[in-house]
């Protein structure tokens, strides 16, 4: 059996890319999905300030697992030009740390075969040496498993990243969206919901996460990556699309809340009897 890798948003520990770094050490979490850097988004920094974090993260030991980016939650046609030029310098970020995924999402709005387009085109602008993995988000056009599917099918090398929350707070079933999406997961981010919508951590709400990362090692894969989204932290408001978390936060600071989440996925994966 293999061991479970675990990654990790560290963002939500801390704004500040030394208190993510602090906080993945004090879990033993060596990779990291990068997304918040000492305030900025990763789409934001300059390729002069990517070197510097990947100078400090080498001397801690950790790795850059996937650019949590931004890329495609947008209007499909705001800003094109922009968006395509902020896409190619977040592949050249990628090369950088030497990570061969790109988080990405299908826009907010346009027709299917306008976005099915776009994202052949942006496969197509990442090469042969970039992967990149959409993330059924809420509100954009994967949100249900059929879309996700159909991206997943008619868009060349692209892979799905699973989050079973925000199945959840689409009023997907994750159970029957896994069945159908699990032949093309890359890899996972840890998410759970409760069927009001608020996020809690894994295990406690209604997204199977017991099945779906059972299901998930059994097919080879290896990575989790934690977004605990269990407190407000930096820059939620604008990855959220200006909505805040559902339910009252119970932590005292983001670091506790991110504990909790690390906790909680490593006593699910302790009942799974999987190692990590």
């Amino acid at each position: 059996m293999k061991k479970m890798k675990l990654c990790a948003f560290a963002d939500e520990a801390s704004k500040d890319l030394s208190g993510q770094i602090e906080a993945l050490k004090r879990n033993n979490i060596s990779l990291l999905e990068i997304r918040g850097v000492d305030g900025q988004n990763i789409s934001e920094i300059t390729m002069e300030k990517a070197r510097e974090v990947k100078s400090l993260l080498d001397k801690n030991g950790i790795s850059v697992w996937s650019i949590g980016s931004p890329v495609g939650k947008a209007k499909i046609n705001e800003d094109v030009e922009k968006q395509e030029s902020t896409f190619l310098r977040l592949c050249e970020i990628a090369r950088l740390f030497g990570c061969k995924r790109i988080r990405m999402f299908s826009f907010f709005d346009g027709e299917e075969k306008e976005i099915i387009a776009r994202l052949n085109h942006l496969c197509e602008l990442a090469g042969d040496d970039l992967i990149l993995c959409h993330e059924n988000e809420k509100g954009i056009y994967g949100d249900k498993w059929e879309n996700c599917l159909k991206i997943c099918q008619e868009v060349k090398g692209i892979k799905a990243v699973f989050d079973p929350a925000n199945f959840v707070q689409c009023k997907v079933e994750t159970k029957g969206a896994w069945e159908m999406l699990n032949p093309y997961v890359d890899y996972l981010h840890i998410k759970d919901a409760l069927e009001n919508g608020q996020v809690v951590p894994a295990g406690y709400g209604i997204g199977n996460l017991e099945y779906v990362v059972s299901e998930y090692e059994k097919m080879g894969g290896e990575v989790l990556t934690l977004e605990p989204h269990l407190m407000e932290f930096y820059g939620l408001s604008r990855l959220e699309n200006g909505e805040s978390l559902k339910g009252e936060s119970k932590f005292n600071d983001e670091n506790e809340a991110f504990d909790t989440g690390v906790k909680a996925l490593k006593n699910l994966l302790d009942k799974l009897g999987l190692e990590y």
